[in-house]
């Protein structure tokens, strides 16, 4: 994680399990703080689990679910949400749950409750399934963040109605909160909540500052209680939530200076500019050679525009850290260097080629198989990027080079959005680019997030361009600033441009091209797929709607004709 980003707040934590009058104890619990950029990233982690009496393993299920997820958990992508990296891990732990309970060598049952929360920036995130529960504490107030999951069976009968390893899909609760300062977060298994009340908890933990005294005299408190299962409690206090400051954050970001005016053969840290690229009121790129290796690579630079803006300098170094963990064959690679740097900048692979702009100037009428290659090209290039729960947002021709061999690279990451990074806190409203106007998603403008469906619409506002070598909606978008101008948009049939585009291809791209996104496609792959297969409904309603047409015709003749006898009866009355 850059290192701009950091996390800074103090968390005290104690905890307490106990068999109580079982004679094995089948609940577990842990709690995780990382260092450094792994707590920025991923935050830490308070888990508990309880095995379920029923199940031969179920306090096996729970060490199992608990140690897994602390393991797997903190090795996720950085890039990816919370909800995200927790949801794949429990998914994986749950199904190997089942698994083992349905192993024809094993017929015990592996089942177990699980309760965790995730303390990452300033946000608390909640995963809960079963009846083991967590609680906030907040200006003397005790409030239950859980829902137990347990079926009424009689008065005095009841079970779980779900837990880990009961079934093969995992229904997960997820909620989200704000934390605040002196927040005091209880997690616990039934052995405590059923056997003290609220009142009784808060008692007992007004009496200590210590956590793990207090999780101690519960525990003790519970089994005089008369509780007759096993007692594990956890707490986790927020002792202090640091508010970073705009300044230090601007001195953190500022800690490598703009690069000076450069111009072809001056050497900057070891690398030689042969050549500008491009330049424009953002960014510059030179092509530049190492003076050690002699390999050749494009360099980024800042635009000294922008030299007191820390919003543009924060995306400008989230750029370089996006593209080095973006990998795909249709994704300009970044160069990672061990050679200290001076100032700021980033370095990319050379990619031969032109621009798709360019190519689809010299190509106005594509082969469909050689056109469609390329969007292919374009989709696995973008797939690479939602892999890693990030937005591409400023997909264009003038972003993808088309090399001699007919391969396409996406070269920019200034604009993308990182799910997982818009999670961390930062004192300022982070910089959010809205992509080419002509390409990108008209309701990204108005406010609205269309995660994955946005880059889908550039995508085939692109498509559209190389099979007719025009815009879906012209220069519409380009003045469509408000809801009034976006009901005023028409889609423009690819076949008026193009008469050999079949009905059923121009649907699907009207389909990814509409601005209401409950028609639009929602995965990348279900618009390849009606781009390459055609779709019958799309046939169907072509055929609907050429008997319609004949209808409408027959109508219009029948009603001419009776206008032009009524005329000449009247005519002849008149005589």
């Amino acid at each position: 994680m850059p290192t701009h980003l950091q996390s800074e707040i103090k968390i005290s934590q104690g905890r307490q399990s106990l068999a109580g009058r079982k004679a094995h104890n089948e609940d577990c619990l842990s709690f995780f703080f990382p260092q450094d950029n792994l707590f920025t990233t991923k935050g830490a982690c308070a888990i508990i689990a309880d095995g379920v009496s029923s199940a031969e393993a179920g306090g096996e299920a729970a060490e199992l679910c608990v140690t897994e997820f602390i393991n797997d958990y903190f090795d996720t992508p950085d890039i990816w949400t919370v909800k995200k990296s927790a949801q794949k891990v429990l998914t994986a732990i749950n199904r190997s749950l089942y698994a083992r309970s349905h192993d024809y060598l094993d017929t015990r049952g592996w089942l177990c409750t699980l309760s965790a929360i995730i303390m990452k920036s300033h946000t608390a995130h909640i995963f809960h399934v079963g009846d083991s529960r967590i609680y906030r504490i907040r200006d003397n107030h005790m409030e239950c963040l859980t829902t137990d999951h347990v079926a009424t069976l009689s008065k005095s009968k009841s079970c779980l109605s779900r837990a880990m390893g009961m079934d093969t899909k995992l229904d997960l609760d997820y909620r989200t909160l704000a934390m605040e300062q002196g927040d005091l977060f209880m997690l616990s298994t039934d052995g405590i909540h059923d056997s003290l009340s609220p009142q009784e908890i808060m008692a007992i933990i007004r009496q200590t500052s210590d956590l793990n005294t207090a999780c101690e005299m519960m525990a003790d408190a519970a089994f005089a209680a008369g509780s007759t299962d096993n007692i594990s409690c956890q707490l986790i206090k927020v002792e202090e939530l640091v508010e970073d400051h705009i300044d230090s954050l601007t001195e953190r970001l500022t800690n490598l200076p703009f690069p000076p005016d450069l111009s072809v053969g001056m050497t900057m840290d070891g690398y030689k500019i042969i050549e500008e690229i491009y330049a424009s009121s953002r960014s510059q790129l030179y092509l530049v050679e190492d003076t050690e290796t002699h390999k050749q690579c494009v360099m980024k630079t800042p635009s000294p525009n922008y030299e007191d803006d820390p919003d543009y300098i924060e995306r400008f170094i989230m750029e370089e850290w996006v593209g080095a963990r973006i990998d795909s064959p249709h994704v300009v690679k970044v160069v990672t260097s061990d050679r200290p740097k001076h100032f700021l900048y980033y370095l990319m692979d050379k990619v031969e080629g032109i621009n798709l702009e360019k190519w689809i100037a010299e190509n106005p009428y594509p082969r469909p198989s050689q056109a469609i290659s390329i969007v292919k090209q374009i989709t696995q290039g973008l797939k690479a990027f939602h892999k890693r729960e990030t937005l591409h947002q400023d997909l264009k021709p003038g972003n993808i080079i088309i090399g001699p061999d007919m391969h396409a690279t996406l070269v920019d990451f200034g604009s993308v959005f990182v799910a997982g990074v818009d999670e961390i806190f930062v004192p300022m409203e982070r910089d959010r680019i809205l992509g080419t106007m002509n390409y990108a998603d008209p309701l990204l403008r108005l406010g609205q997030n269309t995660g994955i469906q946005g880059d889908l619409f550039s995508l085939a506002s692109i498509t559209y361009e190389i099979f007719t070598n025009h815009l879906p909606y012209g220069k519409a978008l380009e003045n469509c600033d408000n809801p009034a101008q976006l009901a005023k948009l028409r889609y423009i049939p690819a076949d008026r441009y193009n008469p050999i585009v079949p009905i059923w291809f121009d649907r699907a791209l009207r389909k990814g091209l509409t601005p209401e996104l409950g028609h639009r496609y929602k995965h990348l792959d279900e618009f390849l797929q009606d781009l390459t297969h055609p779709n019958a409904e799309f046939v169907h309603d072509r055929k609907v709607q050429k008997q319609s047409n004949k209808v409408i015709f027959w109508q219009a003749m029948s009603l001419i004709w009776f206008i032009v006898s009524m005329f000449l009866i009247g005519a002849l009355w008149l005589k």
